[in-house]
């Protein structure tokens, strides 16, 4: 068992203002995580966007989705050395890309299993991120249809808050940290006094009612694409479901005083 994931999306890395890489969190972060946690990343996508900017003073101006692809091969390994730079030095760094099929196939999913348990024994840190550069979004679609066609169990995986609750579940992880640009879930997200700092039940049926319902106040998302705060419930309550603590922060925020409880943040379980 992996006691704890930590998730962190693509504008909590991002100093939105100045379009420029917030290193602040990378090494906030980066100094934080030791053998034994998995870190779920985003944000290839937006810092290869930036970095094309930066060197050609425009960006793209094709297909959408084609250019999310170019993006994110470019931001990917800037994305990693980000990471490299900040964790400790004793520390091994293993990327690994994964796609959908890595999941809906049993044996894929025992080998990235095993791959993650290795690297806490081998003082490694993995850091994981969806393969954007060699997804095709059309053949996902048909591979996803003919599954659920089937009547299979499915994952999808390109929110990477689905990819960090599948990985949770995967190795039984006691907690999932999701890091965002706000301290949490809001009843409105104008007004920081309505920060929702407990989302629990005496068992999973009435932590389900209890989501339900907040879920009717989660209006929006960061940025276009991003599915929001209603989805980032939905797959923190699928945590819980298989025994996780779910906590919902600031990426500005240690993850020991996320865990210890010390700063304002959402936690989402059973019998919390």
């Amino acid at each position: 068992m992996l006691d704890l994931v930590v998730k962190i999306g693509s504008m909590a890395l991002i100093q939105k203002g100045d379009n420029a890489i917030d290193y602040n969190i990378f090494q906030r972060l980066g100094g934080d995580l030791r053998p034994g946690m998995i870190l779920i990343t985003s944000g290839a996508t937006e810092i290869g966007r930036l970095d094309y900017l930066k060197r050609t003073g425009h960006e793209l101006a094709g297909v959408t989705e084609q250019d999310k692809v170019d993006y994110s091969a470019q931001g990917q390994t800037i994305l990693m050395n980000c990471y490299r730079q900040f964790i400790r030095p004793e520390y091994g760094v293993r990327q690994v890309l994964v796609e959908h099929t890595h999941f809906n196939d049993p044996l894929r999913r025992e080998h990235i299993r095993q791959l993650l348990e290795r690297c806490a024994q081998q003082d490694c840190i993995p850091i994981v991120n969806y393969n954007d550069p060699v997804s095709d979004e059309e053949v996902r679609k048909m591979e996803l249809a003919s599954r659920r066609a089937e009547g299979a169990e499915v994952v999808e995986c390109v929110d990477n808050d689905e990819t960090a609750e599948v990985i949770a579940q995967l190795v039984h992880a006691r907690t999932l940290i999701l890091l965002t640009s706000t301290e949490g879930i809001y009843l409105n997200r104008d007004d920081p006094s309505t920060l929702v700092e407990t989302v629990s039940g005496s068992d999973i049926g009435q932590l389900r009612e209890r989501v339900a319902s907040l879920m009717g106040c989660c209006v929006g998302a960061s940025r276009s694409g991003a599915n929001g705060a209603r989805a980032k419930l939905a797959f923190a309550l699928r945590a819980a479901e298989h025994g996780a603590t779910v906590i919902i922060g600031h990426a500005r925020h240690h993850i020991a005083d996320l865990t210890g409880g010390r700063v304002p943040c959402t936690r989402l379980g059973v019998g919390l």
